[in-house]
């Protein structure tokens, strides 16, 4: 292993539970009834009435990931800034970050919701269920993704949620991941740049949310802007595993002035505000016209301020009479492991609410399959044809994720070391010649609607002149 394993997202590797043993693919599919082939016998992609059929699980499930010794590796770190860490191959997730990225884009149809919509209020709420929706399928997502190495791209075409994407790995140190997804009919464009700055406190790991997401609706000529949640993974040394995220989401129409501000809330001493989201939308002169509520892991909601007051007034006249008993119990004493707060209920609708968005269930093998979603689980699909039009540099040719999705752990972790000394070997070329790197895709520019600098797509890629890329693996 080498020292140049950067953490990506609010993740670690572990499992969040350890009690997964590997098991063969026969064996599993037998077991579960499923097959792991996304493909027909003639090679061709399948499709179901017309639309493009992705395959529902991976080719191998995950091994166990038990027997490691998280606390050799991470005793050192407590306090500082997780940018130079080794990690062992079996705590990833057999995904690159730029396509853990590209899981922004699953929940399209709320973007093309607020398209059709001709109320500045509702389109408010349409983006606003799409920036929780962003970040759900971190829900029980601990394994870590792969870091991309420098000059790494991915690409994702869904025509049935009428989207194309590219991503770039723009920068090594610090690490940035820059991507830019647009409509194919021309109706929004969404980009930004991600690099977290990320924390080691002992028992969890903490993402401090960095870089800027643009949403553009083109034809209605505006643009929306936010930043991510922080997020906490729990119980890195010992114990189960589990997420939170916290902190202030502001989201800004620079058309309107009207802003949405979300308030992802931290589990709490009893856990009562575990997964919840609370916030309003106000107009330009700070006039709450809604509240918008919910959890990120489940749900948002919008309703009258009025009727939301109301009713939360009537739900504190019973908590009140559960105090004494709550205060009794006092806070567990647990010095070994921050336990998970059991979720006991969903989300209190309040009378008159109007549904914004609901996480789709996962599928009933997704435990074994590194808690993906479904759409998660088509991320790194190599279909048929795919060779001749993708990009050389696309994460899908990366030989340590294929390995390690196909169940090779061995060969991944041999590929993985191999693919980082190259590229160390490629940046001390550079270094003696006096070359500086040169993205591709994406230039360093001024987002005109924050003033500050970002990577902006410099456009080209689907022209599909792929030649002189960088040879990174």
């Amino acid at each position: 292993m080498n020292n140049e394993d950067v953490f990506y997202d609010a993740v670690t590797g572990l499992d969040s539970d350890e009690s997964y043993e590997r098991v063969s693919e026969a064996s599993y599919k037998d077991a579960k009834g499923f097959d792991c082939s996304s493909q027909t016998n003639n090679g061709s992609v399948p499709q179901e009435n017309g639309i493009k059929k992705h395959r529902t699980s991976l080719p191998a499930p995950m091994f166990s990931r038990s027997s490691m010794n998280i606390w050799g590796i991470l005793k050192k770190c407590i306090g500082l800034e997780l940018s130079k860490i080794t990690m062992p191959i079996i705590f990833n997730e057999p995904l690159s970050f730029l396509q853990r990225i590209s899981e922004y884009m699953e929940h399209t149809y709320l973007i093309n919701r607020a398209c059709s919509l001709s109320d500045s209020i509702q389109r408010m709420q349409a983006v606003a269920a799409f920036a929780v929706s962003a970040v759900a399928s971190q829900w029980d997502r601990t394994g870590k993704p792969f870091n991309p190495l420098l000059g790494e791209t991915y690409e994702l075409i869904r025509e049935e949620l009428g989207f194309r994407l590219v991503s770039e790995q723009v920068s090594h140190h610090p690490p940035v991941s820059a991507f830019h997804a647009e409509s194919l009919a021309g109706d929004f464009v969404f980009h930004g740049s991600i690099y977290p700055k990320l924390k080691f406190w002992g028992k969890s790991v903490e993402a401090e949310p960095r870089g800027t997401i643009t949403l553009e609706l083109l034809k209605l000529n505006e643009a929306y802007t936010w930043s991510n949640p922080y997020c906490c993974v729990h119980n890195i040394i010992l114990g189960k595993l589990w997420i939170e995220q916290y902190g202030t989401v502001e989201i800004v129409n620079h058309s309107t002035g009207e802003k949405c501000v979300l308030n992802f809330k931290p589990c709490g001493m009893f856990g009562k505000e575990l997964h919840k989201v609370e916030g309003y939308i106000q107009d330009k002169s700070k006039k709450k016209l809604c509240i918008i509520y919910g959890k990120w892991t489940e749900c948002m909601w919008s309703v009258d301020p009025q009727a939301y007051e109301a009713h939360k007034k009537s739900e504190k006249k019973g908590d009140n009479q559960k105090t004494k008993k709550t205060e009794a119990l006092g806070k567990p004493e647990n010095d070994e492991a921050d336990d998970m707060p059991e979720v006991l209920e969903t989300v209190s609708v309040v009378p008159g609410s109007t549904l914004l968005w609901r996480i789709e269930s996962r599928p009933a093998h997704s435990v074994m399959m590194y808690n993906f979603t479904n759409f998660a689980m088509s991320l790194n699909e190599l279909e048929p044809g795919m060779e001749a039009t993708l990009a050389p540099t696309d994460c899908r040719f990366r030989p340590d994720i294929r390995a390690m999705e196909n169940g090779n752990m061995d060969e991944a972790s041999r590929e993985k070391e191999r693919l980082e000394e190259k590229q160390r070997a490629a940046r001390k070329d550079r270094a003696k010649l006096n070359e500086e790197w040169r993205t591709r895709w994406f230039q360093m520019g001024t987002n005109p609607y924050t003033g500050s600098q970002d990577w902006i797509y410099s456009g080209g890629y689907f022209d599909r002149n792929y030649q002189n890329l960088p040879d990174i693996y």
